[in-house]
């Protein structure tokens, strides 16, 4: 009589087994989530009565998947049967759509018809279909040098973990930031040249996934601040320049992000927020120090660099040209002298020849000025000798006079001739 159901498991303990020459391979040997798995049996002995499947370390009851009658193929679910196990005749096991829960060790227990058993082991590691990982930053945007940058590729699987930056190998540097699970980088004291995407990889042996690039920004500078004219540095250099020529002076420096601009003339701010100063008319008016100041306002670093402006030595005589050269009825014009001494004890202005009638305006050593008997309350008069005639009408045009004395008592008298156009 050939034992039924679980009867002979008890009897098996009763009887000595033989040594046990059975193997088991799974099929495929790396199963993933969801394929269907075979544990194949070589090196069965002849002449069997009963397979038992065992699904876990040690032959006990509760790990019982089913059990098989070899003479009638009857089949009798275990404890440990999924609904997924289906016992061959030649003693395989075949798992259908096999899950994570169907990892771990297989018992396979033969019964012959002296009534004698052998085991034989085997072990089945199902894999995941690994689902992206998802890199998680403590901050985007880093300053250099001050900032610690810290990476987690957050995935819910123990799995083998690459980093790639930029689409390749990660900098030196950060490569020996990562933790030896490889899931964490932990970079203290980031540099700019790490700035740019990260990404993680998870893998196993039937599964690859790669999370979307998180890009990371290192904020730094300003640095190597300087003056540019033409392309060329002129930092700490003296610029010359024509009387009534232009200058564009370029700020440029090392920063990310751009920085905020100020430029200052003589220690005086300048209503310019951009990256370059337009200096047009040149006079001596605008002859100083130009200083352009950078400010990071992610870092809050600053820096700065300064150019002398100067007027080019072929201004040194001195004349008068009118700003602009063809004023028009209602405009404002300045008489701008270029090359006025520089050692100026007293100037005036005359409204045609240099006679007391027609003085406009005089100032004096002080450095204020006093109106004469020609002023009519449009005319300003300025350090540097310049005459400033506010709301012309077509009466103003003329002949205007200069008269400058110098401490050494020298006497210069310079002319000019004002047009002034109608308006149409």
């Amino acid at each position: 009589m050939v034992p039924t159901g679980y009867s002979w498991l008890l009897l098996s303990a009763a009887i000595l087994s033989a040594r046990a020459e059975i193997s088991i391979t799974p099929e495929p040997a790396q199963p993933a989530e969801g394929d269907n798995l075979t544990l194949a049996v070589r090196g069965l002995p002849g002449e069997l009565l009963a397979y038992n499947w065992y699904a876990g370390p040690t032959l006990s009851l509760a790990y019982l998947v089913a059990s098989y009658i070899v003479s009638t193929g009857d089949e009798t679910p275990g404890p440990a049967h999924t609904g997924r196990e289906v016992v061959r005749p030649d003693g395989s096991l075949d798992i259908q759509g096999a899950l994570i829960g169907h990892s771990g060790t297989y018992i396979l227990q033969t019964l012959n018809r002296q009534f004698q058993t052998e085991v034989g082991y085997g072990h089945v590691q199902v894999y995941e279909m690994l689902a992206q990982p998802v890199v998680v930053a403590n901050s985007t945007a880093l300053v250099e040098h001050r900032d610690t940058l810290h990476l987690l590729c957050s995935s819910p699987s123990p799995v083998e973990v690459r980093w790639f930056f930029n689409g390749g190998a990660l900098p030196i540097a950060v490569r020996l930031g990562v933790s030896p699970d490889g899931r964490e980088i932990t970079r203290r004291g980031i540099r700019r040249e790490e700035a740019g995407a990260y990404q993680c990889e998870v893998r196993n042996p039937v599964s690859v996934s790669r999370s979307e690039p998180i890009n990371l920004t290192v904020y730094y500078g300003p640095e190597r601040v300087a003056i540019l004219q033409d392309s060329t540095a002129r930092t700490g250099c003296t610029i010359k320049v024509d009387f009534n020529t232009s200058l564009t002076l370029w700020c440029v420096s090392r920063s990310c992000p751009a920085p905020e601009y100020l430029w200052t003339l003589n220690g005086r701010a300048l209503k310019n927020g951009q990256d370059h100063l337009n200096i047009t008319s040149m006079t001596a008016s605008q002859e100083g120090t130009y200083t352009c100041i950078v400010k990071n306002p992610k870092t809050l670093l600053s820096g700065s660099a300064s150019v002398v402006v100067k007027l080019s030595a072929a201004v040194v005589a001195t004349m008068i040209v009118p700003v602009p050269v063809k004023p028009m009825e209602g405009q404002d014009v300045t008489l701008t002298v270029q090359g006025y001494p520089k050692d100026l004890l007293v100037y005036a202005w005359y409204r045609g020849p240099a006679s007391e009638p027609n003085r406009l305006l005089s100032q004096l050593p002080s450095g204020n000025w006093i109106a004469g008997p020609a002023h009519t309350g449009r005319e300003v008069g300025f350090a540097n000798c310049s005459l400033l005639v506010q709301k012309l009408n077509l009466t103003d045009a003329g002949r205007y006079t200069l008269k400058t004395v110098t401490l050494q008592g020298k006497t210069e008298t310079l002319e000019v001739e004002l047009q002034v156009a109608p308006l149409e």
